[in-house]
């Protein structure tokens, strides 16, 4: 279940408050582990839009029913530095990042790792839906059983000595049954409702959070065929494939398909349209920068046709053949057997060798091409 063996070792779990995580760490006890649970605020908000108050509440009535020590760690001021900054700063440059994505790498495999060291531990645990195998003495990353659970899309920027000292207890089970264990064993989260969604917006309307950091820069909307239907408040606060809350509204001139984002112009500060199932929503040939491998870079990824594997462009997406090639130090392309709907600058491709996870990098652009990969320098 863990890979590793943790009978009469210290592992300290990450609690969040939640059910998985719970049960991660019931699972622990029952293998002989010394357990501590550690819980972390990485944000705090006086609107009563975070859940961070009910999720310490719930962690410590988790700890009291399993019989462990709890941990309560503010790591506000990193979370704000070392994710939101970013976060910030990549909607200002017109792209959509993936807090979660960073937070892993950053947060929790970063500042939190090496606070549970300072408590004398070596082994941390989360209650993520992954696994993890060695091959030639070197720790991998593997989806999980259930794969609608899956969350290696979130963990492919973590470190190889991070990954190596963590274990994810629930890789091999399905969501319902962790639940049926939380149940059985007396844990009053087993019915608690998943976190979904950004961390530090909650509930609370997208745009309405992001304009608390962002003044209005109003411009054009502007279809594909370059008519001007409209203006919007500023480009940070829309993101490609988007359908509601465009502000366009029901036109005489036009047929009743729905209107979707289908691109920025940061240089013109105008935001495109198109209605319906338009073509210019879909590309298969993607951009990448600065990638994370967990491991070694795959095999043959810098060869004249690259390597062929599979891709997620958005969590819990089904993975989609391409063809993967490092062009120049550091920068990647991707082509697509099948064209791709909405790829979004800023957001994650993850890339996978059947069960494997290879690693992963950001988006930087798409496009619809019709090329050989070979002919790629």
């Amino acid at each position: 279940m863990t890979g590793t063996c943790i009978k009469g070792k210290k592992v300290i779990i990450g609690l969040s408050g939640g059910v998985d995580s719970a049960v991660a760490a019931l699972l622990l006890k029952k293998q002989g582990a010394i357990v501590e649970a550690i819980h972390m605020t990485n944000w705090e908000d006086d609107k009563g839009y975070c859940n961070a108050a009910e999720d310490l509440q719930d962690a410590r009535k988790i700890c009291k029913t399993l019989n462990l020590p709890l941990h309560h760690v503010n790591f506000t001021r990193q979370y704000n530095d070392l994710v939101f900054k970013n976060f910030l700063q990549e909607y200002k440059n017109g792209r959509t990042p993936n807090p979660d994505v960073l937070c892993n790498r950053e947060i929790k495999f970063g500042v939190l790792r090496k606070y549970v060291h300072r408590l004398g531990a070596k082994i941390i645990a989360t209650g993520h839906y992954a696994k993890k195998y060695m091959t030639n003495k070197k720790f991998e990353l593997y989806k999980a059983a259930d794969k609608n659970k899956d969350q290696t899309y979130f963990l492919y920027s973590i470190s190889s000595e991070s990954l190596a000292e963590t274990i994810f207890p629930l890789g091999d089970l399905l969501k319902k049954e962790v639940r049926e264990i939380a149940y059985e064993n007396n844990l009053t989260v087993h019915n608690k409702k998943d976190s979904t969604g950004i961390c530090f917006i909650g509930e609370r309307p997208f745009q309405e959070f992001l304009s608390d950091y962002f003044n209005p820069n109003p411009g054009p909307i502007i279809t594909v065929t370059d008519k001007k239907i409209g203006a919007h408040n500023g480009l940070m606060f829309y993101t490609l494939g988007q359908r509601q809350g465009i502000g366009i509204g029901g036109r005489s001139d036009s047929n009743e398909k729905p209107w979707y984002v289908v691109k920025k112009d940061l240089q013109k500060n105008a935001l495109i349209v198109a209605q319906g199932d338009h073509e210019t929503m879909y590309s298969n040939y993607i951009e990448l920068g600065n990638p994370f491998w967990i491991g070694d870079p795959p095999k043959g990824i810098n060869s004249m046709n690259g390597i062929k594997c599979c891709a997620k462009i958005r969590y819990r997406q089904k993975d989609q053949k391409c063809n993967l090639k490092e062009i120049e130090k550091d920068r990647f392309i991707a082509q697509f057997e099948h064209l791709q709907r909405s790829v979004t600058p800023g957001q994650s491709a993850v890339f996978y060798k059947g069960e494997r996870c290879l690693g992963g990098a950001i988006i930087d652009s798409a496009n619809r091409k019709n090329i050989n990969i070979s002919d790629v320098a």
